[in-house]
């Protein structure tokens, strides 16, 4: 359903990482960056460098989120209560398009992203089709009817290639779900690492 596949892979190339975690990337073949110059060793990055590279790990992870965007959020973060990172992660996971991956009816955050965009899915029964949407604790995500049949959503939920995490119940049956809780750092499934607090240092420079 993503038309996005090359730039996805290059995304992983890039910041030298399986971002998703996904075994058909074909960084597991080739880890080194794209292009004709991918594989000559980079200079030890400075301390901005690896600030830049943990906020562009962040951004691609959750479907090259803009710039602007990605800055709205850590200034929402920062005035926030609390530990910023550990907000910014919680603003992240709140996100429709996150949800829905999370929940596992889409294969990757790019599908889930036009999924919602195409009218596939319900937030408390009314349709929702902006992928930056925030959901609320105790909010009911529902995938539309007509499109519980649909070979990707079929394939997604039946994939053990990730489990669903504890923030959100959901109920393959009914095909629908429930986001419990906004999460802290370390119960976010994460296949690589991520590090918010140098996104802070990033922003706060």
């Amino acid at each position: 359903m993503s038309k996005r596949q090359e730039s996805k892979y290059k995304i992983n190339r890039r910041l030298g990482v399986n971002l998703w975690g996904r075994p058909k990337s074909p960084f597991n073949r080739r880890e080194y960056g794209p292009g004709q110059h991918g594989q000559r060793r980079g200079r030890k990055p400075s301390d901005f460098g690896i600030q830049l590279q943990a906020k562009q790990k962040l951004k691609g992870y959750y479907g090259n989120i803009t710039e602007k965007q990605f800055r709205k959020y850590y200034h929402e973060a920062a005035a926030n209560k609390g530990d910023t990172s550990e907000n910014l992660i919680g603003i992240l996971e709140q996100r429709l398009d996150a949800v829905v991956y999370r929940m596992r009816f889409v294969p990757t955050v790019f599908s889930s992203r036009q999924f919602i965009n195409h009218g596939h899915v319900r937030v408390n029964g009314t349709r929702v089709t902006i992928p930056s949407y925030r959901v609320k604790i105790d909010d009911v995500v529902e995938v539309r009817e007509k499109s519980r049949e649909i070979p990707m959503v079929l394939e997604a939920i039946q994939s053990p290639e990730r489990d669903v995490p504890d923030y959100v119940s959901v109920d393959y049956g009914k095909m629908t779900g429930t986001f419990v809780r906004v999460p802290n750092l370390d119960e976010v499934p994460y296949p690589v690492r991520m590090e918010p607090n140098l996104v802070v240092e990033f922003y706060s420079r």
